[in-house]
């Protein structure tokens, strides 16, 4: 029978993400792809600016690890599994008013963007 993963994380207040990656066996990359998609993976940064994870972090990935390469799931299935557990926070919601605000920054944006190559165009 496999040992429990859990049982072999050290007791510390923090690890660094080398040690995180050799816990949870992954690369530090694969950590950091992982930070982007869960929002509850959030470590800390040191003075350095480092990742400082907690065992709090370190049991989540765990987790991740799990859903992802144990039981198959995509990352959106395994987000769903954590909301549902209620480890992982729902996605923010814009409301509408905001929603077009940044919309309407986006098509400003895009304009600016596309006059600035149309005189680039013409000064080379």
């Amino acid at each position: 029978m496999a040992e429990d993963p859990k049982a072999q994380v050290p007791v510390k207040l923090y690890y660094r993400i080398g040690e995180v990656a050799q816990i949870v066996g992954v690369e530090p990359h694969v950590l950091r792809y992982w930070e982007t998609e869960f929002r509850s993976i959030r470590p800390q940064k040191s003075r350095k600016g480092q990742r400082v994870y907690s065992r709090r972090d370190v049991d989540k990935l765990l987790k991740v690890k799990d859903l992802l390469y144990t039981h198959r799931f995509t990352i959106e299935g395994a987000r769903r599994r954590l909301r549902e557990s209620g480890l992982e926070p729902d996605a923010p919601r814009l409301s509408p008013p905001a929603r077009s605000l940044l919309v309407g920054l986006r098509d400003e944006i895009r304009a600016m963007l596309a006059e600035l190559e149309s005189s680039g165009s013409r000064q080379g």
